[in-house]
């Protein structure tokens, strides 16, 4: 097994990058719903609701690997980071539900409903960030710390940008 430690901080900064890449998707969805006025015909909408559904299912398996993989590793190579892990894992079933009410809303989207998906965008763009922000500052120097050889960016945060 590899412990090659400029590898091994990558992963840190893998997480990071893969939130910074999030945060500009996310950007990009608010853009183009602040680009949709009022009288936009529905058809034109219909790029729109592939973009937010593209991004919304990026974010959910980012959410997913960290759940499934990343914080279970975490979780039994640092014990102590075990009610960090729990808590950001109750952030993700939040974002879930957004999401969720984002997608809903999406499906039939409409110029009337255009308000409901800005401000589930609006709400989400909020948490996110802090929620962001958050993760890296306590988990991004133990991901630092893990074998090199054992994971790789994708295993742990669903990077496939």
């Amino acid at each position: 097994m590899s412990t090659d430690p400029h590898r091994a901080r990558a992963l840190g900064r893998e997480l990071i990058d893969t939130h910074q890449w999030l945060r500009s998707e996310l950007r990009r969805v608010t853009h183009s719903l602040d680009e949709y006025p009022a009288t936009t015909p529905i058809g034109s909408l219909r790029d729109l609701r592939a973009h937010c559904l593209a991004f919304c299912q990026a974010l959910t398996a980012h959410h997913t690997s960290e759940d499934e993989t990343a914080f279970p590793v975490l979780a039994q190579r640092f014990p102590d980071l075990r009610p960090v892990l729990t808590e950001l894992s109750a952030d993700h079933h939040l974002v879930a539900d957004i999401l969720t009410r984002m997608t809903t809303a999406l499906a039939e989207v409409s110029i009337e409903n255009l308000a409901t998906v800005r401000a589930e965008v609006a709400g989400l763009s909020a948490i996110l960030e802090s929620h962001f922000q958050w993760e890296e500052r306590r988990i991004a120097a133990a991901l630092d710390e893990l074998p090199s050889a054992d994971y790789t960016a994708a295993e742990l945060f669903s990077r496939r940008h």
